[in-house]
C-alpha cells in the first residue's frame, strides 16, 4: 500500500496480485476472503483520491539521502512528500538542532 500510496501521487500505476508462498498460506487468504488469482492496481490498494504520501532517508539511497550528522549539535534530513489530488511534489531539506531536540525529549544519549 506505500508504494501504491507513492505511485497514485505521481500519477502513475501498479499492478499486482498476492503471492502466496505455500498451501496453508493461499487456504489463510481464501479463507479470509482474498481473491488470490485476482489481479489488483493501486486503485484497489489505494481508494482514496486525495492520498498524501511522505518519506525521510534514514540511510543514503536512490531517491533521498540518509541523515547527515554535523558533529554533537546538529544533522540534517531530506525527506519526499506528495500528494495526489493536487499532483504536489516537494523535497523538504531540513537542519535539526540536537542539543535543543535533546532537551525537548529529555534523552542524554548520543
Amino acid at each position: 500500500m506505500i508504494s501504491a500510496s507513492a505511485v497514485k501521487c505521481i500519477g502513475g500505476a501498479l499492478v499486482g496480485r498476492l503471492h502466496p508462498r505455500d498451501d496453508a498460506e493461499r487456504q489463510a487468504a481464501v479463507d479470509a476472503g482474498y481473491d488470490v488469482d485476482r489481479i489488483l492496481t493501486h486503485d484497489d490498494l489505494v481508494r482514496g483520491e486525495d492520498v498524501f504520501f511522505s518519506a525521510t532517508g534514514v540511510t543514503d539511497g536512490d531517491v533521498l539521502q540518509g541523515v547527515r550528522y554535523e558533529g554533537q549539535r546538529g544533522a540534517s534530513t531530506e525527506s519526499l512528500v506528495m500528494r495526489s489530488r493536487s499532483g504536489t511534489v516537494r523535497r523538504i531539506a531540513s537542519r535539526h538542532d540536537r542539543t535543543k531536540l535533546r532537551a525537548l525529549t529529555g534523552y542524554a544519549g548520543g
